[in-house]
């Protein structure tokens, strides 16, 4: 027998949702039980958000500093919508030459205890106001324009579940946790005598799925010998 030879598989929205009616003993029916499963998909992959299970939607963001202004939107149109930045430094270009320095993050409380918030020279600190536009603004407050530049790791929304046609913006390993976590959703409103056992269901294939989307970098251990005597 031979293979299929294709790796294009794919469900929609439609399929997600016939596939959780089914994992509740139950049948899509009405245009309302549509409607109804593609608002549980979307709050669902609001707590996706929520969990940071959404790696894929990672992008890289810069933003030029401009004298004497501390603020900037981390993305000006919002067209990604952003939910968070994950790594953030400044890039300084001076006769051709660039250096790169991580900005340390601050909390709320440190940056409203900042004394003197005008003051100017290279940013090296960062406070991410998490708001509906999330905004950045850097401490001390540039004191050059056209030399610094922001770059910025930023997590972000991942696309709607609209009509039933569309595609969903996860990737392949992430389809069987989607499946389990819609028909745990559906369960709570149409067959609550299974929600315990499709959450179960939902936590371990979304246990899986967290973990293959962790960042993985070296990680080495090297003993302490300063306390030994070489002699």
């Amino acid at each position: 027998m031979a293979v299929s030879g294709s790796k294009d598989f794919e469900l929609d929205v439609a399929d997600y949702v016939e596939e959780a009616f089914e994992r509740c003993g139950l049948e899509l029916r009405t245009g309302y039980d549509l409607k109804s499963a593609t608002r549980s998909l979307n709050l669902m992959l609001a707590e996706w958000s929520n969990r940071g299970l959404n790696q894929w939607t990672v992008t890289e963001k810069t933003v030029a500093m401009v004298k004497d202004t501390g603020t900037y939107n981390i993305d000006s149109t919002n067209a990604t919508a952003p939910i968070d930045v994950l790594d953030i430094f400044v890039r300084e270009t001076t006769n051709n030459t660039t250096t790169d320095l991580p900005l340390n993050r601050m909390s709320r409380a440190e940056y409203s205890h900042l004394a003197t918030k005008s003051t100017t020279g290279k940013p090296n600190q960062v406070f991410v106001d998490k708001q509906t536009t999330p905004t950045i603004t850097v401490w001390p407050v540039p004191d050059k324009s056209s030399t610094y530049t922001v770059h910025m790791n930023v997590l972000t929304r991942m696309d709607d579940a609209d009509a039933g046609a569309n595609t969903l913006d996860v990737p392949f390993r992430f389809y069987p946790c989607l499946a389990a976590g819609l028909a745990y959703y559906m369960s709570l409103k149409k067959a609550p005598e299974k929600a315990g056992m499709l959450k179960q269901l939902y936590e371990e294939e979304f246990d899986r799925a967290k973990a293959q989307d962790e960042d993985r970098s070296s990680f080495r251990v090297a003993p302490n010998l300063s306390g030994y005597n070489s002699a």
